[in-house]
């Protein structure tokens, strides 16, 4: 089957101006959700960067702390920008009874700090053998 020139011609007008407006409509809304959806990929950055500084200062203060004294820890304070709180308590074993054994302590490790509005905390325990006096009474 033969086509002439003259119904080619009549076919190839080109796109209708509704056409080239649901277009640009489809290609508006789906860069409307790339763009939310790299935004959010930022915000999520940037409070997993947070909370792992948050996680590598626990962390120290944890490795501060290898020994509890008997009456427990009470100490907080501020570092860049992030609020802790370390806190220890006895930890009650089988063996606390006995005299040789060792007496844990848990030791509980707060980070707080503000995400843009957001209040966010981190929190780590560990158990801590407790500091014996020496022979004599000293620590």
């Amino acid at each position: 089957m033969m086509f002439s020139p003259r119904s080619l011609r009549g076919r190839a007008q080109g796109f209708s101006l509704l056409e080239i407006l649901v277009a640009f409509a489809i290609m508006a809304i789906a860069l409307g959700m790339l763009y939310r959806v790299m935004g959010n990929n930022a915000r999520h950055t940037g409070q997993l960067a947070g909370q792992e500084r948050a996680m590598v200062l626990a962390q120290s203060l944890l490795a501060a702390y290898q020994l509890a004294p008997a009456e427990g820890i009470q100490a907080s304070g501020e570092t860049a920008g992030y609020g802790w709180t370390v806190q220890s308590a006895p930890f009650a074993t089988p063996a606390n009874n006995e005299a040789r054994a060792a007496r844990l302590h848990e030791l509980r490790i707060t980070i707080q700090w503000v995400d843009g509005t957001a209040q966010r905390s981190y929190s780590l325990a560990s158990l801590r053998p407790e500091r014996r006096p020496l022979a004599g009474g000293r620590l």
